[in-house]
């Protein structure tokens, strides 16, 4: 108990100052000192559970947000910090550090504390918690990405690529890890983009280079003047970063998840549509290369051309360009593929009302399906997919 006395005795100038600056009341400090002894008590078992913790966080969480609100309504004006404005913030920070001291495999514990650290501003400290948390769990994706956010929010993207770099050396076949990095540097580009047309720098001069090595840092690229910089420039904003990352993600993850993943990114970032068009016909690309018979490949491929906006004429060409595509890649491919082409074809006949088009994917499948020998597994997929035929 004398650690439970201790830490008591640690509250007194914070509660003594809440209630000098009316924000509690001498009765409520009372039951603050007495729910926090209970939860000290808890913490000095033998054997402390996690769940006893976090408990006592959210506790002093509400607190501190019970504070805030009387501060800004009793209009509480303090002509320098007391020990009250930081106490609460910096025990919930105390508590985390006591957990962890038990519970350091724990990693969605070390994410609290993160989250913690950043929605109290606390930016130093998230930086500090970080390192450790990546210390002692090196292969876990998401410390990476929570410490290259961090820093990326601290306006240093090189020291956030570094992180993603030496994340992905460690786990390089994680789509997580591939996707965060192509992320941060299509990022890295729009915010390139705007700060060279506030300094009024040329973007479309020159070839550029290849690679990401070859692109110099922000620094020396806005130091730079004359051709030379205007390249460079050029390359970064034509994706020359974004393609070399994506180029290494295919070699290093031979994964359908992969291209999916980096195919909804590419379409959900606000990319200017040639950018966007240019790094999706890569992705496109490297798919076929990497799994010329996979029918999740396939089917990613086909449905390229069928965005949603499309109708009319565009809608029809959407679709005939697709079916031909699924169909190309089948090949002489076996049942699986086939059986993924009649679930492509059934799934776009549900989507599109013109009988026409319903009736050229039927033939279309019927077709398929003839020059494979009649398949009766595919047969029987036609008529549960096509019903009424």
């Amino acid at each position: 108990m004398e650690r439970v006395q201790f830490q008591q005795e640690q509250m007194l100038s914070e509660l003594k100052d809440l209630v000098d600056k009316n924000i509690f009341t001498k009765q409520e400090s009372k039951q603050i000192m007495k729910k926090r002894t209970l939860f000290e008590t808890a913490l000095v078992r033998r054997v402390a559970k996690k769940a006893d913790f976090l408990r006592y966080a959210a506790y002093e969480m509400g607190l501190e947000q019970l504070r805030r609100k009387r501060v800004e309504r009793l209009k509480v004006v303090s002509t320098h910090a007391s020990v009250s404005d930081y106490a609460l913030v910096r025990r919930q920070f105390h508590i985390f550090e006591r957990a962890l001291k038990k519970f350091k495999d724990d990693v969605a514990l070390w994410i609290q504390y993160i989250d913690l650290a950043k929605r109290e501003g606390a930016h130093t400290l998230v930086g500090r918690v970080v390192a450790r948390a990546i210390q002692l769990h090196p292969d876990n994706t998401s410390l990476y990405i929570l410490a290259a956010a961090h820093e990326l929010d601290q306006g240093s993207p090189s020291a956030a690529r570094t992180l993603l770099q030496r994340g992905i050396r460690i786990n390089p076949e994680s789509v997580e890890m591939w996707r965060e990095y192509v992320r941060m540097e299509l990022a890295f580009i729009e915010s390139l983009r705007r700060r060279w047309e506030v300094l009024g720098l040329e973007q479309e001069k020159g070839k550029g280079r290849e690679g990401v090595h070859a692109v110099p840092d922000t620094q020396e690229l806005l130091a730079e003047d004359g051709e030379a910089g205007a390249e460079a420039r050029a390359a970064i904003m034509r994706g020359a970063i974004v393609a070399s990352v994506i180029a290494s993600a295919a070699q290093a993850v031979d994964r359908v998840e992969l291209f999916e993943a980096l195919i909804a990114l590419i379409h959900e970032f606000p990319l200017a549509d040639g950018l966007a068009n240019v790094l999706l016909e890569q992705v496109y690309g490297l798919l076929r290369a990497a799994r010329p018979r996979d029918p999740r490949a396939a089917k990613l491929l086909a449905e390229r051309f069928l965005r949603p906006e499309l109708e009319g004429e565009a809608l029809v060409d959407g679709v005939q360009r697709a079916n031909e595509e699924m169909v190309g890649m089948c090949g002489d491919g076996g049942e699986d593929m086939l059986g993924a082409y009649v679930e492509f074809a059934a799934a776009i006949s549900m989507r599109v009302m013109d009988p026409a088009l319903k009736l050229y994917l039927v033939s279309s499948v019927r077709g398929l399906i003839g020059r494979h020998g009649g398949s009766v597994v595919l047969e029987d997929a036609m008529r549960r997919l096509f019903p009424g035929l």
